[in-house]
C-alpha cells in the first residue's frame, strides 16, 4: 500500500504536565515586560502603596524591578503567593460582579515565575523585619543551590520588592523576538507614566539600572494635569480642556483632559480608565477620533485622558487574558454620552483659535516688510576688517527664491573688503521673518 493511501490514525489525547500548562499560560498573560510590569503596577496600587519605583535593565529582559510602600505580604503566604489562582481579591465567583480591586485572578506572579527568575522581599508595618524568598515555576526555590528554600529575614523597609530576573531565559523565541532593548524600555516608561497620570496622587519613578538620571519622577499631590505636562511638555498641557460628566439614567460619570480646537500633535495620545483599570476600547476610541476629525487640523490627532466610571455590576472584566479590554452594559448609549459631552465642551470654550503667520520676503529690497531690522549686508571700503553696516544698501538684486520666500541678494562686491576681510561675506544667511499672531473668530 502507497503512502497516499495509509490510513491517518488519530493521535492519543493526553494530560499536559503542569509545568508545561504553567507555562503555556505565563507565555500568554505576560507577553513583554510591560505586561509583566502592568501586573506588579496593579498589584502595588492594590496594597494601598503612595510610592512606587521601578528600576530596568536591558529593557526588562535583564532585570524588572518594582519597590512600593504598600502594606506588604503577609509572612505566611509567602510560600503559595506564586502559585497560580491564588489571590487575596475575591473568594467565590459571584464577587466579580462588584470587584473594585486591579487584580482578582491570582495568575500575575504565578505567570512571572514561570518566565524569569523571580525574587519577593517584604515587610510588614508589624514586622520586625522584612524577609525575602525566591521562586521558579510558582514554588519556592533557595536563593543559592544547596540551601534551605524557606523565606530568610533580611533588612528592609515596609512595603514589597519585586524583582524578575532574565525574562523569558527558558522561551528562546520571545527572547530574541525581544531583542531590541530601547523599545521594550520605551513601553514600560509608557506603561508607568500612564499610570502615573490616572494615579495623580501617588509618586511613581522611572529609571535604568545604573543611571542616576530618573525619566520619569512624580510627587504625591501632584495634581493630573501637573503630571499630564511633566510628561508631555507643556505646550501639550496648555492645550487640553477639563472635562467632567454625570448621567443618572446610565449610572456613570467621567472625567478627564480633552485637546481643545487649537490643540497640535502628530502623534495620538488615547489614555482610557474604565473603573481605574488601563483599557483599550476601540469603539470609544473610534468615537472620539471621529469628532475631532472635524475640529483639528488635518495633521493634528487628539490627546485623549478619561477616567470612566461605571457601576461595577454592569461591567464584565474577565474577557481578555491580561485584561486590556472590558466589555459593559449600554455601550453605544455611554459612548454617545462621552462624545456629546466632549462636543458641548469644546463649543463652550474654543471661540477663538491662535495662527503663526510668516511674512512674505518683498522682492528687490534688502529691508524685509514690518520687520525694524534689515538684512545684513556688506559694508564700504573700511579700515576694520570685517566690519558690517546696517543700514539697507541699494544695489542691483536679484531675487533668490528659497522656498516659498523671495530673498533679494546683492551683488555688490569691494575690492577691499576682500582684501582686508579674510573671512567671505554671508549671502543669504540672513534672512528675517515677522511672525503675527491673529485671532479668528470661529
Amino acid at each position: 500500500m502507497s503512502l497516499d493511501h495509509a490510513p491517518i490514525r488519530p493521535a492519543p489525547i493526553r494530560k499536559l504536565d503542569e509545568v508545561v500548562v504553567n507555562r503555556i499560560a505565563a507565555g500568554e498573560i505576560i507577553n513583554r515586560p510591560s505586561n509583566a510590569l502592568k501586573e506588579l503596577i496593579e498589584n502595588s496600587l492594590d496594597a494601598g502603596a503612595t510610592s512606587i519605583s521601578i528600576t530596568v535593565k536591558d529593557g526588562g529582559m535583564k532585570i524588572l524591578q518594582i519597590q512600593d510602600n504598600g502594606h506588604g505580604i503577609r509572612t505566611e503566604d509567602l510560600p503559595i503567593v506564586c502559585e497560580r489562582f491564588t489571590t487575596s481579591k475575591l473568594k467565590v465567583y459571584e464577587d466579580l460582579s462588584h470587584i473594585q480591586t486591579y487584580g482578582f485572578r491570582g495568575e500575575a506572579l504565578a505567570s512571572i515565575s514561570h518566565v524569569s527568575h523571580l525574587s519577593i522581599a517584604t515587610k510588614q508595618a508589624d514586622s520586625e523585619c522584612a524577609y525575602k524568598a525566591c521562586y521558579a515555576d510558582g514554588k519556592l526555590v533557595p536563593a543559592k543551590p544547596g540551601g534551605s528554600s524557606d523565606p530568610v529575614p533580611c533588612a528592609g523597609n515596609n512595603g514589597t520588592v519585586i524583582t524578575a530576573e532574565d525574562l523569558f531565559y527558558n522561551i528562546l523565541s520571545r527572547k530574541a523576538a525581544l531583542k531590541n532593548t530601547r523599545d521594550e524600555y520605551n513601553r514600560i516608561f509608557e506603561v508607568a507614566s500612564r499610570y502615573a497620570i490616572h494615579n495623580s496622587g501617588i509618586a511613581f519613578t522611572c529609571r535604568k539600572a545604573g543611571v542616576p538620571k530618573v525619566d520619569l519622577n512624580t510627587s504625591v499631590g501632584a495634581s493630573t494635569i501637573t503630571n499630564i505636562r511633566q510628561i508631555f511638555g507643556s505646550k501639550i498641557g496648555s492645550s487640553l480642556v477639563e472635562i467632567k460628566d454625570t448621567d443618572a439614567d446610565l449610572d456613570i460619570e467621567f472625567s478627564g483632559h480633552v485637546s481643545s480646537a487649537a490643540h497640535e500633535m502628530h502623534k495620538s495620545v488615547f489614555l482610557l480608565f474604565i473603573n481605574h483599570r488601563l483599557v483599550d476600547h476601540t469603539p470609544i476610541r473610534r468615537a472620539i477620533e471621529a469628532l475631532y476629525s472635524s475640529v483639528l487640523p488635518k495633521a493634528s490627532r487628539p490627546f485623549v485622558y478619561l477616567d470612566l466610571r461605571i457601576k461595577p455590576e454592569n461591567v464584565d472584566v474577565n474577557v481578555h487574558p491580561t485584561k486590556r479590554e472590558v466589555r459593559f452594559l449600554n455601550e453605544d448609549s455611554i459612548i454617545n454620552c462621552i462624545v456629546d459631552s466632549i462636543h458641548n465642551k469644546l463649543l463652550s470654550t474654543n471661540n477663538t483659535r491662535e495662527f503663526a503667520l510668516q511674512s512674505r520676503l518683498q522682492k528687490q529690497q534688502s529691508v524685509i516688510s514690518g520687520c525694524d531690522t534689515p538684512l545684513l549686508t556688506p559694508a564700504a571700503p573700511s579700515s576694520t576688517p570685517g566690519s558690517f553696516d546696517l543700514t539697507p544698501t541699494a544695489s542691483t538684486a536679484t531675487p533668490n527664491r528659497v522656498g516659498n520666500l523671495s530673498v533679494a541678494s546683492s551683488t555688490r562686491t569691494s575690492s577691499s573688503l576682500q582684501a582686508n576681510t579674510p573671512q567671505k561675506a554671508p549671502v543669504n544667511k540672513a534672512v528675517r521673518t515677522n511672525f503675527k499672531t491673529i485671532s479668528l473668530d470661529s
